[in-house]
């Protein structure tokens, strides 16, 4: 079986979704004010999907013979998102942050889709349920901005 490219769309993707679970993580451990115990929870559920998307993007470019990598060191080096704030960060300020980081691989996700299209409909299918999944989480936050 001859393997779709698809590599060069799910290694930046793979990337992305490892970067924004760390930053779920962090901002998890960090988040304060009067709405914590709400955020610190709906936090661990973004980590958990976003621990189990790349696991599927991973796991579908070695299915199709292309290794994976999220390394640490990998991660930070082809990460286009913005380095996360250290320390703690207010509730309201966590939830912009957040939406901020969600919006920006969705904007990178959607044109993946597109191109995907034209290479292997089960690796899109795969992108496309990602990328509500990621649309649903950042409704979810955004819903308590003000």
């Amino acid at each position: 079986m001859d393997a779709p490219p698809v590599a060069p769309e799910l290694q930046p993707l793979l990337v992305e979704l490892t970067d924004l679970a760390f930053s779920a993580k962090q901002a998890h451990w960090n988040v304060v004010g009067p709405f914590f115990r709400p955020l610190h929870l709906q936090l661990d559920d973004l980590f958990d999907d976003l621990r189990t998307w790349s696991d599927l993007v991973a796991e579908r470019m070695v299915a199709l013979g292309t290794p994976a990598d999220a390394r640490i060191e990998v991660v930070a080096a082809q990460t286009p998102l913005p380095s996360f704030a250290a320390g703690f960060l207010e509730d309201r300020k966590t939830v912009s942050a957040v939406v901020a980081r969600i919006d920006d691989v969705i904007s990178r996700t959607r044109p993946r889709i597109d191109r995907l299209g034209d290479r292997d409909l089960v690796t899109q299918d795969m992108v496309i349920q990602i990328t509500a999944g990621l649309e649903k989480h950042r409704w979810m936050f955004a819903a308590q901005q003000p």
